[in-house]
Order: structure tokens, then C-alpha cells, then sequence
């Protein structure tokens, strides 16, 4: 495993990490501890120390999970998790210090540790990034140590472009894949400007990097990628990073072509992680032998120029029209 720098927050990190929104098992079917801790476990002893998690996975079981982790293991973890997005309704007005502050706590609660190394405003509506008062609540949770460092994730570029604006904001976790491009154009150089960590979710597209789906594939219906194709539960760019789905199978088959004999999903992550300005990319896993995987694309030489603009060249062909305006 290689490491990086998280921009200036002093968190050496490994540059393939684990994201756990489905650690406990596939989407849509019930969190399972067994599974989340064989996972989270392997991925340490195969060098990770990196975990992003979240309140709202499996309803504060995910963070659980991962405060058990940390507490079995002798070795260095960073603990990232993201609050906020429990607000109902999920609306500007509903964000307050106090509620923000609340639910800080309530983490801590969960993993039962003392301190949180990263807290991430979780996907806010674009207005509360214009709040300042947002932010200095978590300038007092720093000087109380509940929280180290504070991050956003965001949905669009214009969001993660005004967070960078407040001092204190020290990581930006974002969409960016293959077809999601729109970041490495200006808020890419914006940050490394500012020393910004970026970590980098959603990289494989919500599983269609992989080259794994056809238009065959069924998805149960409380997988998002059934029921939010269209953005009826959440933002839309969170499922398929908002491609069409049968055009991005189209796109992947071209993709196949230029991989020759790279796996087309550590083709896509180590794509990404040529990126100067990336730190990680976290991407999720179902199972350990997801997990492995992934992991071998850290070992992989950058893709060459030519796979380079071929990639370009079909996403500006057949997505970018889609995507490249709305996030």
C-alpha cells in the first residue's frame, strides 16, 4: 500500500482507503456486523488506515462497527465520519449549530472514542455552504477535542469551491470518476493552491466501473440503484455518479477496448489516483474479495497517454453532455 499526504490536515493515509455506506453487506439488504468487521479488519491488516463512515449508515451501525474496529487494533486509524444528512426535513432551515453539534456527540457515542480525527458536513443544500455560523461550531468543537479536523462532502463543484473559502475547512470529499470529470478542471487547482485534502468517492460509479452489470442485472428494490436512478430519494448524481444507465454500459464497453489486460475497475481507480491533486479514493466494499481487489490497483503503473485521452475522448463523447453541467 502506498500513502499520501490529506492535504494539510498531517494524516498520512493510505491512497486506497474504505469507504462503508454498504460495508455491512449489498445495498438493500440489512447491515451484518460479522461481515462489516471481517472487511474493516482485513482492510487494516492489508494496510488501510482510512476509514469514511457516517451516521446515517445502517442508522449509526456502520459507525459502530468501525469504533469497534479501532478499538481492537493496536495500529494508527483514521476515523472520518459525516453528519447532518439525519435532518428531516433535509432542508437548509434544519441546519443549526446546535443540531450539528448534537449529532457530533452522538458519534462519538456510537464508536465510543474521545475524539474524531475528520467530521464531514454530509451533503448539506447548497445554501448552508453560504452560512458562516455553520462553520464556526465546529472551530468550538476543535478547541473542546471532540473533533480534529473538519471536512465537507459535497454534490457539485460550486459547493466544494465555497467551503474551501472558510479556514477551517481542511478536506473536501467529492465525486470524481471517469464519468465524473468536472472536478479536475478548476476546483482541482483551487485546492491544491490551498492544500486541500481531496478524498475521492463514488469512484467505480456505483459499482458500473467495474464492468460487471449488463442491461440483465437486477438490483433489488431497496438498492439505490434500483429506486434512484432518477434522483427520487437523493441526489441523483449519487447513483451511477447521475449517468443514464444503459448509456453508461455503452460507455464501459468502449472503455473495455482501450483496457486491454487491466481490470476495468483498477483501471478506473488508479485513473483517479494519477491525479496530483488526489490524497484517496475510498471506495466501498460489499465483501473481502471486493475489498482485495481494489486494493491491487494501488500497485498498478498510471495508465499511458494513449488511455488516457481514449478515456477522454468517450466521456466527452457519451457523457459529458449528461453530467458535466449539473455537478
Amino acid at each position: 500500500m502506498k500513502y499520501r499526504q490529506l492535504g494539510r490536515t498531517g494524516f498520512e493515509v493510505s491512497e486506497i482507503s474504505l469507504g462503508t455506506w454498504q460495508v455491512g453487506g449489498r445495498w438493500g439488504e440489512p447491515f451484518s456486523h460479522q461481515n462489516a468487521d471481517e472487511i474493516l479488519n482485513t482492510a487494516v491488516d492489508q494496510g488501510i488506515n482510512f476509514i469514511d463512515t457516517a451516521d446515517v449508515y445502517g442508522d449509526g451501525e456502520s459507525e459502530k462497527a468501525v469504533g469497534r474496529l479501532v478499538k481492537s487494533r493496536s495500529e494508527k486509524i483514521y476515523v472520518a465520519t459525516k453528519c447532518g444528512r439525519k435532518l428531516a426535513p433535509h432542508i437548509n432551515a434544519s441546519y443549526t449549530p446546535e443540531a450539528l453539534r448534537r449529532f457530533v456527540e452522538d458519534s462519538l457515542k456510537h464508536m465510543e472514542l474521545e475524539t474524531l480525527d475528520l467530521i464531514q458536513l454530509h451533503c448539506p443544500p447548497t445554501e448552508v455552504y453560504y452560512r458562516p455560523e455553520i462553520f464556526s461550531e465546529f472551530d468550538r468543537l476543535i478547541r473542546e477535542g471532540k473533533i480534529q479536523k473538519l471536512g465537507v462532502s459535497v454534490e457539485k463543484v460550486e459547493e466544494a469551491l465555497k467551503a474551501i473559502e472558510y479556514d477551517n475547512v481542511d478536506t473536501v470529499q467529492i465525486i470524481f470518476n471517469i464519468f465524473r470529470q468536472r472536478p479536475a478542471e478548476l476546483f482541482f487547482r483551487e485546492a491544491l493552491k490551498k492544500n486541500i485534502g481531496i478524498i475521492v468517492r463514488v469512484p467505480l460509479a456505483s459499482g458500473l466501473l467495474s464492468g460487471k452489470f449488463s442491461k440483465e442485472t437486477i438490483f433489488s428494490k431497496d438498492d439505490h440503484r434500483n429506486f434512484n436512478r432518477h434522483g427520487q430519494a437523493f441526489d441523483k448524481g449519487e447513483t451511477f455518479s447521475g449517468v443514464d444507465y444503459e448509456l453508461g454500459l455503452e460507455a464501459v464497453e468502449a472503455i473495455k477496448k482501450i483496457a486491454s489486460e487491466t481490470p476495468l475497475a483498477l483501471l478506473a481507480l488508479k485513473w483517479i489516483l494519477a491525479f496530483e491533486a488526489v490524497d484517496c479514493v475510498i471506495p466501498g466494499a460489499s465483501h473481502v474479495d471486493q475489498l482485495l481487489n481494489n486494493m491491487k490497483a494501488s500497485d498498478l503503473p498510471p495508465p499511458d497517454s494513449h488511455k488516457v485521452n481514449a478515456i477522454r475522448e468517450i466521456y466527452e463523447k457519451l457523457i459529458k453532455d449528461q453530467v458535466h453541467h449539473r455537478w
